[in-house]
């Protein structure tokens, strides 16, 4: 007896000591909790030149979460881009797998021979900077349904425009994306979302999911988080939306980081400035995506295509599920005298109003005039790099904000938005864009954004 506890206690000690020195040893893998994201905190300053921090990782302890909770993360091996994902980049990028029915039921229609449409929502990177029509990951990841479902016709539409957020997103949402009754959306704003305007971000990224769920074709909604090279992303505020209503997340943020931080590539092998993939950046991406993807087609025999998420409560809120866009050509009352429509698609975005001063005089010039119905009122404007200038929006005869459209020395022109005011109620409101005189101006007014 005594032999037999001394052969115990030494076991004990034994143990003790291994646990002791876990450190000094490599694991064959890591443990993390599937709600653990890598995310560095969102900001609006883009020059940041801090380098990114690996991935946190949490190692197994006997108070682990269950079972179904924890994902395992393969230890780090040598990524090669030329060689294709590491499984450790296949298991970060999927930072939610999330309730995959709706993608079921898109891959078994085009199994059997009836026609996809995918969509894909974003700004630059999903629009192809960097890479152009024919090698994005939007045109890459389409390529990866026609060979997978040859008997399908895949109808591809990319609705990226570059610097446009989830806010601008939210209402041209029905205009880009839903009117044509897409099977599934790829979603990617993280990059445009910043937290100069935190709230607004969240609560219209909330409703985009919303818009796209309830919308007539019932699509599968697949969101993506990207990155920019000092880790900026907003997709910790996106995880939290797309973790609430159980919606797939491809994190390229935490893919891409954790190999960078690991010293397998550098930031310029994927990318040719601070945001944009550049054609290998998109060609990881795609296989990122794919991966996900493939691994659906595989389970696809035991999803409940029945089973899908539920969005019946909104995350954040529902003031934008009723988003809508005043535009040239829109049937509401807009008076525009002095103003011209110019078709000429501007920032990508569409036709648009502007008045120009040789001498910036705009005195007896009429305001640009709506009369809407709105609960809600925004403004989609023209920020020029060239004869910007300053102008009121006024609401029932109050200026409530004035906006510098002067965007001199930057990158390019482009649709800018502001929030204007918010009403108790929906109700009959006049909104009229009034110029300053300014030294040579121009304004342009892409479109008036309400809820009711």
């Amino acid at each position: 007896m005594k032999n037999k506890l001394t052969l115990i206690l030494l076991t004990a000690a034994l143990l003790i000591s291994a646990a002791s020195c876990g450190g000094n040893t490599s694991p064959s893998a890591t443990t993390v909790s599937d709600t653990t994201t890598a995310a560095a905190p969102a900001a609006s300053d883009s020059s940041a030149d801090t380098a990114p921090a690996a991935p946190e990782t949490t190692a197994p302890t006997e108070t682990a979460a269950p079972a179904e909770s924890v994902k395992t993360i393969p230890e780090d091996s040598e990524y090669v881009i030329e060689n294709g994902i590491t499984e450790r980049m296949k298991a970060l990028s999927v930072l939610n797998e999330g309730n995959r029915a709706r993608l079921a039921k898109a891959m078994k229609k085009a199994l059997n021979g009836e026609p996809l449409t995918v969509a894909y929502f974003g700004g630059s990177i999903t629009q192809g900077s960097s890479a152009g029509n024919d090698l994005c990951y939007a045109r890459l990841t389409t390529d990866w349904f026609e060979k997978t479902f040859p008997n399908s016709k895949i109808t591809y539409v990319n609705a990226g425009i570059g610097a446009t957020g989830s806010y601008i997103g939210v209402y041209r949402a029905d205009r880009d994306v839903t009117c044509k009754n897409p099977d599934i959306v790829f979603v990617d704003f993280s990059v445009n979302d910043t937290t100069e305007h935190t709230q607004r971000n969240i609560a219209s990224y909330d409703g985009v999911m919303r818009k796209l769920w309830f919308s007539e074709s019932s699509p599968a909604i697949v969101t993506i988080a990207m990155t920019m090279e000092n880790g900026t992303s907003f997709q910790q505020y996106h995880s939290e939306i797309a973790e609430a209503y159980d919606i797939p997340m491809i994190s390229y943020h935490d893919a891409i980081l954790d190999v960078i931080a690991n010293g397998h590539i550098v930031w310029d092998d994927i990318s040719d400035d601070d945001i944009h993939p550049n054609i290998p950046g998109h060609a990881v991406l795609t296989e990122m995506i794919t991966s996900y993807l493939q691994g659906v087609l595989d389970d696809l025999d035991s999803i409940d295509t029945e089973a899908e998420s539920d969005l019946s409560v909104p995350f954040n809120s529902d003031k934008y599920s009723t988003a809508t866009l005043v535009v040239p050509g829109s049937p509401e009352n807009t008076v525009c005298k002095g103003w011209d429509i110019k078709q000429e698609n501007f920032g990508n975005f569409g036709d648009c109003w502007r008045i120009m001063s040789k001498d910036g005089n705009f005195d007896g010039i009429e305001p640009l005039t709506f009369e809407v119905e709105a609960k809600s009122i925004g403004v989609f404007y023209g920020k020029m790099t060239a004869k910007g200038g300053t102008f009121d929006v006024v609401v029932d005869g109050n200026i409530e904000k004035t906006i510098n459209s002067d965007f001199k020395g930057g990158w390019g022109s482009y649709v800018e938005a502001e929030e204007i005011i918010d009403f108790d109620e929906c109700g009959r409101h006049t909104v009229e864009i009034v110029p300053h005189t300014g030294e040579k101006s121009v304004f342009t007014i892409s479109a008036l954004a309400l809820t009711k």
